[in-house]
């Protein structure tokens, strides 16, 4: 490589970087729960102005102010909290809002981990971010240990055929590149939907007792528990040996270090069936 080639390369570098080169973040809008999660396991949690709805954990995080949801956030409030850091989340803000908050110029971090490892790598990030390096890089490495471990512990158990309810009107489960199926993975679980088209099809109760699972695992929501009576498919062989669980949502579906727990729930209900 030329001298020419290595200084447009470590130019972009720079540029790449230089958002997150300043001084530690200290006043933080964090826009997802997981976000406020991840910055209260590495010491940061007490940093964060604003969040957005359903941020519950630790229960710290309930006396943080609310500034939107999923339905769009208040960008008016953003600027009157003016932050040195905004955490986003790509999958659950809106576009045009992350867009905006960048227009304005605050420094924006995308927090949109798509594996249980990456949730240990945003750590080590926003550890950087936030000044928090040394106690990001110990629950990132205590984190990866952890599941290192569920991984080898449950790699040689017999296979087991889920079916995960993620809601039931419509009837929706997970599939191949879901969050979910990677915690199924590692339970060495046999998800009966993982080869649908979509992420998060929608299926017929039909299609679920062509599949025959041995278990069906429930996210713990009301309305998703008493939206299908599974007693009138005494055949299934999840109601026939009355394999059906209900697994905490939050542990299950949140991008943060509690995910274990998730996968411990989850591995634990499959145990049940062998």
């Amino acid at each position: 490589m030329n001298i020419l080639c290595r200084s447009l390369v470590a130019l972009s570098l720079f540029i790449s970087v230089a958002p997150f080169a300043a001084e530690p973040a200290k006043r933080i809008v964090a826009l997802s729960p997981h976000a406020v999660e991840m910055l209260y396991a590495i010491g940061a949690g007490e940093s964060i102005l604003a969040t957005t709805d359903h941020a519950d954990y630790p229960e710290a995080a309930l006396q943080i102010p609310r500034i939107g949801g999923y339905y769009g956030i208040q960008i008016e409030r953003v600027l009157e909290l003016n932050p040195d850091l905004v955490v986003v989340w790509e999958d659950g803000n809106k576009a045009e809002d992350i867009e905006r908050i960048k227009e304005l110029g605050f420094k924006v971090f995308n927090s949109n981990p798509k594996t249980l490892e990456a949730v240990a790598a945003e750590l080590e990030m926003l550890g950087e971010l936030t000044g928090h390096k040394a106690q990001a890089h110990n629950v990132a490495t205590d984190y990866l240990k952890q599941l290192k471990l569920l991984r080898s512990d449950n790699a040689a158990k017999p296979e087991v055929k889920v079916f995960y309810q993620l809601w039931s009107t419509p009837m929706m489960t997970v599939a191949k590149n879901s969050w979910i199926q990677q915690i199924i993975t590692v339970c060495h679980g046999d998800n009966v939907f993982v080869d649908s088209a979509s992420d998060y099809p929608q299926v017929s109760l039909e299609s679920v007792l062509l599949k025959m699972p041995q278990v069906i695992l429930q996210s713990q929501d009301e309305g998703n528990i008493i939206g299908v009576d599974w007693s009138q498919w005494p055949e299934i062989p999840a109601v026939k040996n009355q394999h059906i669980y209900q697994l905490n949502a939050d542990l299950l579906h949140r991008a943060a270090p509690r995910a274990l727990l998730g996968v411990e729930a989850l591995c634990a209900a499959l145990d049940k069936v062998r």
